[in-house]
């Protein structure tokens, strides 16, 4: 097996996702990223290369058992398995008596049936190692449900009980596990055009420079918790930028 230090993303997507890898390539780090279309992960895979890393890229449906016990096999075959985010989002609005059967259900998969399915197999790896991270990609819906957020608060609630659970069992194990609460939207395209659609380009003109959370600087703060000395783990770890209101 190869020295090479692995960091797998489930849900490796445009903005807070690549972040992520990015600042774990430029620290060495073999990246292994999946996403349901793993086509888009193309950009990602040679901007790290450009870097002289090297990045995997995998199309993966974290729902699918089978698929992720694959992902993390192939990410473990390749080194030591280092650091293991889990980042989908599942972010979806209806109000109560439009949430159908359907869509209660594929947000609770996407949120947290795959998030246990990552976490597992993570552990597999790491009990074996003896120490690894395993970090959760919360939201605000994981303390607190609003209006419209039925299915995806039930899904973040969850996620944030077995990201609790398996650290109370995986820590004394040398297991990093921890769950990050983002508690604001992040500054991209997408979602300054949201924000313009809904509350008009004014809203944004009124906007300070640090009202969004950046990517980079997110992805920053994942990199620093992999590094923090095991006497001081944190668990639990909400982001946001100064100018939020909470």
């Amino acid at each position: 097996m190869s020295d090479a230090k692995i960091c797998a993303i489930v849900g490796a997507g445009d903005f807070i996702g690549r972040a992520i890898a990015l600042r774990f390539a430029r620290e060495g780090y073999v990246i292994f990223a999946g996403r349901r279309n793993g086509g888009k992960l193309a950009p990602l895979k040679d901007e790290i290369e450009s870097m002289g890393g090297r990045c995997e890229i995998r199309a993966l449906d974290a729902r699918n058992e089978e698929e992720i016990t694959a992902f993390m096999s192939d990410a473990a075959d390749a080194g030591t398995l280092s650091a293991v985010i889990f980042n989908i989002g599942a972010n979806v609005n209806f109000p109560i008596l439009d949430t159908t059967e359907r869509v209660f259900r594929k947000v609770w998969e996407m949120a947290c049936y795959s998030g246990f399915l990552a976490g597992r197999e993570a552990a597999r790896h790491m009990v074996m190692q003896g120490a690894g991270s395993i970090f959760f990609t919360g939201a605000t819906a994981s303390m607190r449900g609003g209006a419209g957020y039925a299915a995806f608060a039930s899904a973040k609630f969850g996620l944030r009980g077995l990201a609790q659970a398996m650290a109370r069992e995986l820590g004394p194990q040398n297991i990093h596990v921890a769950h990050l609460v983002i508690d604001a939207a992040v500054d991209t395209e997408w979602v300054r055009g949201m924000i313009s659609e809904r509350a008009g380009p004014d809203a944004l003109e009124a906007m300070g420079p640090d009202d969004l959370l950046g990517p980079d600087a997110v992805g920053e703060t994942y990199w620093q918790l992999h590094n923090q000395h095991r006497s001081a783990w944190t668990h639990e770890l909400d982001i946001r930028p100064y100018g939020e209101k909470f």
